[in-house]
């Protein structure tokens, strides 16, 4: 900790992460931080976590809405009530699902996203579920951000590296 600012002395991101002194810094994943860059700081046991994590969520999910439809039931409502909430949830959970893969590769229009919260809340499963089976490959998100950082990195050396010294003592040529 540095005396005078009162600031930490290591850059931000992982405790064990060598982070470049200079130039773009990696964004930050949801229960990962920084180690997808180098895949350190117990990288394969956070992916294993968040995997088991979002599949026993997804299964208590699914109790929970077991439970909604054994009131539905219970209330006999009919079966147009009954198989109209259940396409509902159907629909809306494949839409998530979708909807939060495609998250995983691109930015969402923010716009977009607004509009399709409520359903995005009811499918909620398939929100789930998409997470569980990308952390089975990666971290969910590190593909596009992987590409993002790259992309600025490389810019940042196309540009550090262009310069090649003071150009005012450059030797005229005649």
């Amino acid at each position: 900790m540095s005396d005078e600012t009162g600031t930490p002395d290591t850059p931000a991101g992982s405790a064990g992460e060598t982070a470049p002194t200079s130039g773009p810094r990696p964004e930050p994943l949801r229960f990962f931080g920084t180690s997808w860059v180098n895949h350190d700081a117990g990288y394969a046991a956070r992916r294993a976590g968040v995997a088991a994590g979002s599949l026993v969520a997804a299964a208590a999910s699914c109790l929970v809405l077991r439970f909604a439809y054994e009131g539905i039931a219970i209330a006999d409502t009919g079966s147009f009530v009954t198989v109209l909430i259940i396409a509902m949830f159907a629909i809306c959970s494949a839409l998530a699902f979708r909807n939060t893969w495609e998250g995983f590769g691109s930015r969402h229009d923010p716009q977009r996203q607004a509009s399709l919260r409520g359903l995005l809340a009811i499918g909620f499963v398939g929100s789930l579920l998409a997470y569980f089976f990308r952390s089975l490959t990666e971290a969910p998100g590190e593909k596009l951000h992987r590409e993002e950082y790259d992309k600025a990195r490389e810019e940042y050396e196309r540009r550090t590296t262009r310069r090649t010294g003071n150009p005012a003592k450059k030797k005229r040529h005649r």
